[in-house]
């Protein structure tokens, strides 16, 4: 005769997980993750790489625009600053009429976000920062170019090819 273990009023003895499945299921679970974070990771910078282009050319655009805008009123020059101030960038450098970003870009020195490393002109610097590295811009109010500098990292010439 066989005895049989009897369970608690409520519960079955055939309904419990085994040590075995909850440490495969862990295992499982660790695999995947391992998978996940670095494609994240990744997933994270591409989108900072696309903002940083969507960035640069808005900028690029809105400078040709203005340009255009005052040829016809006869003014020649490109806009003479992309700054007002370090809170706000790319917004026109505070003259009236020649607002470059109607809401400017919020600066910031963490990755995803614009910096100016001074405004001396004629040449204008400003800093992207992706990746934990500086990418390094200069606008020329001569020539209205705004510009990668030379000798940049592979990532930073993401950001303009």
């Amino acid at each position: 005769m066989q005895k049989t273990k009897k369970a608690p009023q409520g519960h079955s003895l055939h309904s419990a997980f085994t040590m075995i499945e909850l440490v495969f299921v862990i295992v499982v679970l660790g695999i995947l993750a391992a998978i996940a974070v670095p494609k994240f990771a990744a997933t994270r910078t591409d989108a900072q790489i696309s903002k940083g282009r969507a960035d640069i050319a808005s900028i690029r655009s809105a400078i040709i625009t203005d340009r255009q805008a005052h040829i016809i009123q006869g003014d020649q020059n490109y806009i003479s600053g992309l700054s007002q101030n370090s809170t706000k960038l790319f917004d026109g450098n505070g003259t009236a009429g020649r607002e470059l970003l109607m809401y400017g870009v919020s600066s910031g020195t963490t990755d995803g976000h614009w910096s100016t490393t001074d405004a001396a002109a004629p040449y204008i610097h400003y800093v992207y920062k992706i990746g934990g590295k500086s990418c390094n811009f200069t606008y020329n109010p001569a020539t209205g170019k705004f510009d990668l500098n030379a000798s940049q990292d592979a990532l930073c010439n993401q950001l303009v090819n």
